[in-house]
């Protein structure tokens, strides 16, 4: 099955949820497509680890944002401060988390980043988690918070930080590829991280 998917990358971000979550659906087949929102081609992350991205948003809205929601399978948001920050004040990434929401397309975030759905109104009314101390955005904007280390409700999946980023991306491999295909990646980077 083909996919296509989008990871959000900012200044800030926590590397290493960014990085595991695209290694292991990249090993799975799955098309992702690492996207800079800052208007360059390279991001630094919150511990000064450079990172350079496949595009940038510009060019994944081309063609408008009703068409980008309509191509993608998966956005990906990844945590860290002020990363997090930076993606929530990001207006067109604002309107096509919008976009996909209504769609019903999948919608995934860790650590902090959970927070920028909420506040996109995305988790009113569903379950979610979070890195410890920002659940308080999530209850404010509707969700009911988890401490679980990934949560599924419905097309949106959430995971707690950088200890959990590989049962989130296990986790997104199994909603777009089946639990066969995580259980298969799993086992070939011997992890014992549960797919949930």
């Amino acid at each position: 099955m083909k996919t296509n998917v989008a990871l959000m990358m900012a200044d800030g971000l926590e590397e290493c949820e960014a990085l595991n979550v695209l290694d292991v659906l990249r090993r799975a087949g799955v098309d992702v497509k690492t996207v800079s929102i800052n208007g360059k081609s390279h991001v630094l992350g919150s511990h000064e680890i450079g990172i350079d991205c496949d595009t940038d948003i510009a060019d994944l809205l081309a063609d408008g944002t009703e068409a980008a929601a309509d191509a993608l399978d998966m956005l990906i948001l990844p945590g860290g401060m002020p990363g997090t920050k930076y993606l929530g004040e990001c207006e067109p990434l604002v309107k096509l988390i919008t976009a996909m929401d209504q769609r019903g397309k999948w919608l995934g975030a860790i650590c902090a980043a959970p927070m920028v759905y909420a506040q996109c109104g995305v988790l009113n009314g569903r379950n979610a988690t979070c890195y410890p101390g920002c659940d308080p955005v999530l209850k404010e904007n509707g969700a009911a918070f988890r401490e679980d280390k990934v949560v599924i409700d419905g097309h949106v999946v959430t995971s707690r930080g950088l200890g959990t980023a590989i049962s989130f991306g296990l986790t997104l491999i199994g909603v777009l590829l089946g639990k066969e295909k995580a259980e298969e990646i799993r086992v070939s980077i011997v992890s014992e991280d549960p797919i949930f």
